[in-house]
């Protein structure tokens, strides 16, 4: 898979971003977004490949490109059938946020990036639009930092496997009135919080790096976000674990239904029985091969954003795959047209 597709899926993204960095800081978050999901579905839909999106914009009646279940690839389109009986076609689940971190662009604040994570069919844990507990950590902590812990038993733990004390951890925590308590206790125990106020797959993506100054994520944040967040960490051997949170009193927003219990019916009805269920990376994105693709739209702790000059515009992307073993990162010239010149830094 890597091997056929793993360009394009760069490509994928790398669209998307210039689409949506266009619109940095012009306070537009859903027109980012918009173009974002136009540029990335029409790359992805010139892919030798049948596609089917498993997380995405949302249900088909809410999002008009990308919806959940939505085919793409070259094979989705009925013209293009005679092309594809081979056995060597490709069928793939894909996850994406093709602007991840929208008001991050709308504003020109740092971490926006486009992102996908691809794996065989079935590969992909299909998660609601629900809200996620969620625990990243770095490659050292893997199955030793445990989200059933509580926040100073994984500080604690967290601070022996990287062999620093406490008061050298630094927590990313997104910003939200449900997160008081956690960051209380961060800070209690000795650590630093970095706050942030969107995008958090980077974050979770930036504990399995050394040298980014972030050791661990905690809190709650989308449930799609975490999945395509757990597809990159189990690629890196880092560690991630997801609880579903299906209870409007604990999220303390309006976004996911009014009571606890026909949340329940509704993870039910989807075949999710055990709504308390502790997933790890290996289950979220379970496939034999996973990979991630990532470009940055704002400059981030990983990526640079998108670049423009006259005629042009450069990009850095982000892939990881779990077949190689790799982490690449992909810095791209677009000649638009005829530039006057080729933009080096």
């Amino acid at each position: 898979m890597e091997h056929t597709i793993g360009l394009e899926i760069i490509e994928v993204v790398e669209q998307a971003a210039i689409a949506s960095a266009r619109w940095m800081g012009k306070g537009e978050k859903n027109t980012a977004d918009e173009v974002a999901v136009e540029a990335m579905r029409e790359r992805m839909n010139k892919i030798y490949m049948r596609g089917r999106i498993v997380i995405g914009e949302g249900e088909r009646d809410d999002a008009p490109m990308l919806y959940i279940g939505e085919e793409v690839g070259i094979c989705s389109n009925p013209g293009a059938q005679g092309l594809c009986n081979s056995d060597e076609l490709i069928e793939i689940d894909i996850a994406v946020d093709p602007c991840e971190g929208t008001n991050l662009v709308a504003y020109g604040q740092p971490g926006s990036m486009a992102v996908l994570a691809i794996s065989e069919k079935g590969g992909l844990f299909a998660a609601p639009d629900f809200y996620m507990k969620k625990l990243a950590a770095p490659p050292a902590a893997k199955g030793k930092v445990d989200i059933g812990n509580s926040t100073t038993e994984n500080l604690k733990i967290l601070s022996e496997c990287l062999d620093r004390s406490i008061e050298e951890l630094v927590v990313v925590v997104m910003k939200r009135d449900r997160h008081d308590g956690l960051i209380k206790e961060i800070r209690q125990a000795g650590a630093r919080v970095q706050l942030i106020s969107d995008g958090d797959v980077g974050a979770a993506i930036s504990c399995g790096f050394a040298g980014t100054n972030i050791h661990c994520l905690m809190g709650i944040g989308a449930a799609p976000e975490g999945v395509i967040s757990a597809a990159a960490m189990r690629a890196l051997g880092g560690h991630f674990q997801g609880q579903l949170i299906y209870d409007p009193e604990v999220v303390k927003t309006g976004l996911i239904g009014e009571s606890r219990q026909a949340n329940i019916d509704r993870l039910k009805s989807m075949g999710i029985n055990n709504p308390d269920k502790i997933y790890n990376a290996e289950e979220l994105a379970s496939g034999e091969t996973v990979l991630f693709a990532a470009c940055g739209i704002t400059s981030g702790n990983l990526m640079q954003g998108v670049r423009f000059f006259h005629g042009g515009a450069r990009t850095q992307s982000l892939v990881i795959s779990n077949q190689s073993n790799t982490a690449r990162f992909v810095d791209t010239i677009h000649m638009f047209d005829q530039p006057e010149y080729i933009q080096l830094n």
